[in-house]
Protein backbone atom coordinates (compact mmCIF):
# COMPACT_ATOMS: atom_id res chain seq x y z
CA UNK A 1 0.00 0.00 0.00
CA UNK A 2 2.74 2.44 0.94
CA UNK A 3 4.62 1.68 -2.27
CA UNK A 4 1.51 2.57 -4.29
CA UNK A 5 1.11 5.78 -2.32
CA UNK A 6 4.74 6.70 -2.91
CA UNK A 7 4.47 6.03 -6.62
CA UNK A 8 1.39 8.25 -6.80
CA UNK A 9 3.17 11.01 -4.89
CA UNK A 10 6.18 10.83 -7.20
CA UNK A 11 3.94 10.94 -10.27
CA UNK A 12 1.81 13.81 -8.91
CA UNK A 13 4.73 15.96 -7.86
CA UNK A 14 5.01 18.45 -5.01
CA UNK A 15 6.78 21.58 -3.85
CA UNK A 16 8.16 22.86 -0.56
CA UNK A 17 9.42 25.98 1.19
CA UNK A 18 12.97 25.80 2.59
CA UNK A 19 12.35 28.65 5.02
CA UNK A 20 9.24 26.92 6.36
CA UNK A 21 11.25 23.72 6.89
CA UNK A 22 13.82 25.65 8.92
CA UNK A 23 11.11 27.24 11.05
CA UNK A 24 9.44 23.89 11.67
CA UNK A 25 12.75 22.25 12.54
CA UNK A 26 13.61 25.06 14.96
CA UNK A 27 10.25 24.72 16.73
CA UNK A 28 10.88 21.01 17.07
CA UNK A 29 14.36 21.65 18.47
CA UNK A 30 12.95 24.10 21.01
CA UNK A 31 10.44 21.48 22.15
CA UNK A 32 13.27 19.24 23.41
CA UNK A 33 16.30 21.50 23.53
CA UNK A 34 18.22 19.94 26.43
CA UNK A 35 17.58 16.35 25.35
CA UNK A 36 18.59 17.16 21.77
CA UNK A 37 21.80 18.90 22.81
CA UNK A 38 22.68 16.14 25.28
CA UNK A 39 22.19 13.45 22.62
CA UNK A 40 24.24 15.39 20.06
CA UNK A 41 26.99 15.67 22.69
CA UNK A 42 26.86 11.90 23.19
CA UNK A 43 27.24 11.22 19.45
CA UNK A 44 30.11 13.70 19.11
CA UNK A 45 31.83 12.22 22.15
CA UNK A 46 31.64 8.71 20.72
CA UNK A 47 32.89 9.93 17.36
CA UNK A 48 35.82 11.81 18.91
CA UNK A 49 36.65 8.73 20.99
CA UNK A 50 37.11 6.69 17.83
CA UNK A 51 38.96 9.44 15.97
CA UNK A 52 41.39 10.25 18.77
CA UNK A 53 41.89 6.98 20.64
CA UNK A 54 40.53 4.15 18.48
CA UNK A 55 41.91 5.23 15.14
CA UNK A 56 42.61 1.70 13.91
CA UNK A 57 38.95 0.74 14.27
CA UNK A 58 37.40 4.12 13.45
CA UNK A 59 35.35 2.37 10.75
CA UNK A 60 33.28 0.77 13.52
CA UNK A 61 31.61 4.11 14.20
CA UNK A 62 30.95 5.04 10.58
CA UNK A 63 29.75 1.58 9.57
CA UNK A 64 28.03 0.09 12.61
CA UNK A 65 27.02 2.99 14.86
CA UNK A 66 26.50 6.23 12.92
CA UNK A 67 23.30 5.25 11.09
CA UNK A 68 21.31 4.03 14.12
CA UNK A 69 22.60 6.89 16.27
CA UNK A 70 21.56 9.59 13.80
CA UNK A 71 18.25 7.81 13.14
CA UNK A 72 17.40 8.51 16.79
CA UNK A 73 16.79 12.15 15.92
CA UNK A 74 14.18 11.14 13.34
CA UNK A 75 12.38 8.84 15.77
CA UNK A 76 12.22 11.53 18.43
CA UNK A 77 11.09 14.05 15.82
CA UNK A 78 8.22 11.73 14.95
CA UNK A 79 7.16 11.55 18.61
CA UNK A 80 7.35 15.33 18.99
CA UNK A 81 5.26 15.74 15.84
CA UNK A 82 2.62 13.41 17.28
CA UNK A 83 2.66 15.25 20.63
CA UNK A 84 3.83 12.10 22.38
CA UNK A 85 5.92 12.15 25.53
CA UNK A 86 9.65 11.98 24.84
CA UNK A 87 12.24 10.54 27.20
CA UNK A 88 15.98 10.63 26.60
CA UNK A 89 16.11 6.89 25.89
CA UNK A 90 13.92 7.40 22.82
CA UNK A 91 16.94 8.77 20.99
CA UNK A 92 18.50 5.31 21.11
CA UNK A 93 15.54 3.62 19.45
CA UNK A 94 17.34 3.76 16.12
CA UNK A 95 18.96 0.49 17.22
CA UNK A 96 15.52 -1.14 17.10
CA UNK A 97 15.75 -0.69 13.32
CA UNK A 98 19.40 -1.67 13.24
CA UNK A 99 19.57 -3.91 10.16
CA UNK A 100 17.54 -1.79 7.68
CA UNK A 101 19.08 1.44 8.94
CA UNK A 102 22.62 0.10 8.79
CA UNK A 103 22.06 -1.32 5.30
CA UNK A 104 20.68 1.98 4.01
CA UNK A 105 23.49 3.92 5.69
CA UNK A 106 26.34 1.72 4.47
CA UNK A 107 25.10 1.04 0.93
CA UNK A 108 24.13 4.68 0.45
CA UNK A 109 27.56 5.87 1.61
CA UNK A 110 29.32 3.38 -0.68
CA UNK A 111 27.32 4.43 -3.73
CA UNK A 112 27.87 8.12 -3.02
CA UNK A 113 31.60 7.52 -2.50
CA UNK A 114 31.91 5.62 -5.80
CA UNK A 115 30.04 8.40 -7.59
CA UNK A 116 32.30 11.07 -6.11
CA UNK A 117 35.53 9.21 -6.76
CA UNK A 118 34.87 8.22 -10.36
CA UNK A 119 32.56 10.85 -11.84
CA UNK A 120 31.87 13.44 -9.08
CA UNK A 121 28.50 14.62 -10.41
CA UNK A 122 26.71 11.26 -9.87
CA UNK A 123 28.06 11.24 -6.33
CA UNK A 124 26.64 14.70 -5.63
CA UNK A 125 23.35 13.65 -7.21
CA UNK A 126 23.09 10.59 -4.97
CA UNK A 127 24.24 12.45 -1.85
CA UNK A 128 21.26 14.77 -2.25
CA UNK A 129 18.96 12.04 -3.53
CA UNK A 130 19.45 9.83 -0.49
CA UNK A 131 18.51 12.57 1.99
CA UNK A 132 15.27 10.75 2.89
CA UNK A 133 16.67 7.21 2.73
CA UNK A 134 16.85 6.57 6.49
CA UNK A 135 13.36 7.99 6.90
CA UNK A 136 12.07 5.71 4.16
CA UNK A 137 13.66 2.72 5.88
CA UNK A 138 12.02 3.59 9.22
CA UNK A 139 8.63 4.93 8.17
CA UNK A 140 8.21 3.72 4.59
CA UNK A 141 7.78 0.02 5.22
CA UNK A 142 10.22 -0.87 2.44
CA UNK A 143 13.52 -2.75 2.30
CA UNK A 144 16.86 -0.94 2.23
CA UNK A 145 17.18 -0.80 -1.57
CA UNK A 146 13.66 0.54 -2.06
CA UNK A 147 14.32 3.04 0.74
CA UNK A 148 17.27 4.36 -1.26
CA UNK A 149 15.39 4.31 -4.55
CA UNK A 150 12.17 5.91 -3.32
CA UNK A 151 14.21 8.63 -1.64
CA UNK A 152 16.10 9.24 -4.87
CA UNK A 153 12.97 9.22 -7.04
CA UNK A 154 11.05 11.51 -4.71
CA UNK A 155 13.88 14.03 -4.42
CA UNK A 156 14.67 13.85 -8.15
CA UNK A 157 11.47 15.81 -8.88
CA UNK A 158 12.82 18.84 -6.99
CA UNK A 159 16.53 17.98 -6.98
CA UNK A 160 17.88 21.49 -7.49
CA UNK A 161 15.79 22.84 -4.64
CA UNK A 162 16.97 20.00 -2.41
CA UNK A 163 20.55 20.83 -3.41
CA UNK A 164 20.00 24.36 -2.08
CA UNK A 165 18.63 22.89 1.13
CA UNK A 166 21.62 20.55 1.54
CA UNK A 167 24.08 23.38 0.87
CA UNK A 168 22.34 25.54 3.46
CA UNK A 169 22.53 22.71 6.00
CA UNK A 170 26.23 22.25 5.28
CA UNK A 171 26.81 25.96 5.89
CA UNK A 172 24.75 25.74 9.07
CA UNK A 173 26.97 22.96 10.44
CA UNK A 174 30.17 24.68 9.33
CA UNK A 175 29.07 27.62 11.46
CA UNK A 176 28.53 25.14 14.30
CA UNK A 177 32.09 23.86 13.86
CA UNK A 178 33.54 27.36 13.74
CA UNK A 179 31.93 28.11 17.09
CA UNK A 180 34.67 25.98 18.65
CA UNK A 181 32.68 22.88 17.70
CA UNK A 182 30.21 23.60 20.50
CA UNK A 183 27.70 24.92 17.99
CA UNK A 184 27.35 21.40 16.58
CA UNK A 185 25.31 20.32 19.59
CA UNK A 186 22.68 22.74 18.27
CA UNK A 187 23.16 22.51 14.52
CA UNK A 188 23.34 18.70 14.41
CA UNK A 189 19.89 17.99 15.91
CA UNK A 190 18.44 21.01 14.13
CA UNK A 191 19.63 19.58 10.81
CA UNK A 192 17.87 16.27 11.38
CA UNK A 193 14.70 17.96 12.61
CA UNK A 194 14.59 20.14 9.49
CA UNK A 195 14.96 17.07 7.27
CA UNK A 196 12.28 15.23 9.22
CA UNK A 197 9.82 18.14 9.06
CA UNK A 198 10.28 18.37 5.31
CA UNK A 199 9.86 14.62 4.90
CA UNK A 200 6.68 14.69 6.97
CA UNK A 201 5.29 17.63 5.02
CA UNK A 202 5.87 15.93 1.68
CA UNK A 203 4.91 12.34 2.56
CA UNK A 204 2.36 12.63 5.38
CA UNK A 205 -0.58 11.51 3.24
CA UNK A 206 1.41 8.68 1.68
CA UNK A 207 3.20 7.37 4.78
CA UNK A 208 2.94 8.99 8.15
CA UNK A 209 -0.81 8.92 8.49
CA UNK A 210 -0.57 5.13 8.60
Amino acid sequence: MKKNNLEQLIAKGYDFDIEHSYRSGWEMFKAKTLYSMAYATLILSIQFLFVLYLTDIAFVFSVFLAGPLYAGFFLVANKISRNEEVVYGDFLNGFQYYIPVMMVWVVGQILVAFGLVFLVIPGIYLMVGYLFALLMAIFGGVDFWNALEYSRKLIHARWWKFLLLVLSLIVLNIIGILLFGVGLIVTMPLTYYIIYCLFEEITQEALLEE
